[in-house]
Order: C-alpha cells, then structure tokens, then sequence
C-alpha cells in the first residue's frame, strides 16, 4: 500500500529524525525543547509563546498535569517553529487562522504519524486509545481524537489505492 503524508506530517517527521526522536518514549517537552534550542518556562498563566531576538520560548501553565503541559507545549511549538508576528496586533481572522494550524501542529507533534504507522492501528477500538494514551502520554480525549483522525485518514488513503 502507498502511504501519503501531509505536510504537516511529513514536516514532523523530518523534524524528529533531525534530532533523533524515534519513538513515543523519547517525545518529552524537556527532550524536545532542549534539542531545539527552545527555552521552557513554568508560570501561573496561560500557556504561550513568545519570541526575542529571534529565539523562541514556551511558557507553560505550571497548574496543568503533565499531559496537558506536553500537549501545550507541542501546540506552542507550532508558534515558534511556524508563525512569527504578535497575535495581538493581527488582524482576528489571521490570528485564528494561526491558532487552527497550531492545533493541528500539536496532535501531529504529540502523537506523530510515523510512531502510530509502527502500532499497526487500522481499527477503533477502545483498548487503541487506551494504548495511544499510556504510550504516547496524551489525556483520553486527545488519544481518542487523535486515533479516529489517524484511521480515518488511513481508511481514506487505502480507499484511493482501490
């Protein structure tokens, strides 16, 4: 079977092989931010990400568990890698926009196509999210959404190579 990526996958995965990221168990903000040269930060507020002098922090809520800060932190991660500009002195729409695609980011980036490609996924079933959960260290929705997006789009792609 041919197998696609999106760009965006595709750009996730160039980018974890770049820096030697194979697996679910290597995938921690600390790993990530380290080897990408981003500055993590704890604090009270409302996760973000800021840029000075072309270089990239991540502020984290400090009050979130350690599965909402990974999946934060890979949502701002898009920030840092792919946008630039203050989100405050653009228009609305681009804003949204911009936040869309950091959404779209973070489930690639926390749980990349190429790591579920080796769980050989093909079917939802309940024990498939429990799985993506515990390995890939999500909270159960974000597992949940994250599978039925992966399968849809492989049950699509085996579809075309009818």
């Amino acid at each position: 079977m041919l197998c696609y990526l999106t760009h965006t996958e595709e750009f996730v995965k160039e980018m974890y092989l770049k820096i030697d990221i194979h697996s679910p168990q290597q995938l921690r903000f600390s790993t990530l931010a380290e080897r990408l040269h981003i500055d993590t930060f704890y604090w009270p507020e409302t996760s973000q990400a800021l840029f000075m002098n072309d270089k990239g922090f991540v502020f984290l809520n400090e009050r979130l568990t350690p599965q909402q800060q990974w999946q934060e932190f890979c949502h701002e991660l898009a920030h840092v890698l792919l946008h630039t500009g203050n989100q405050r002195r653009m228009p609305e729409s681009f804003r949204v926009y911009q936040e869309a695609k950091a959404n779209t980011f973070m489930y690639h980036a926390a749980v990349p196509t190429f790591m579920l490609d080796q769980l050989n996924l093909f079917d939802f079933e309940i024990t498939g999210v429990y799985e993506v959960q515990k390995r890939f260290n999500v909270e159960y929705d974000f597992a949940l959404k994250r599978l039925l997006q992966y399968i849809s789009n492989k049950n699509s792609m085996l579809n075309r190579n009818i």
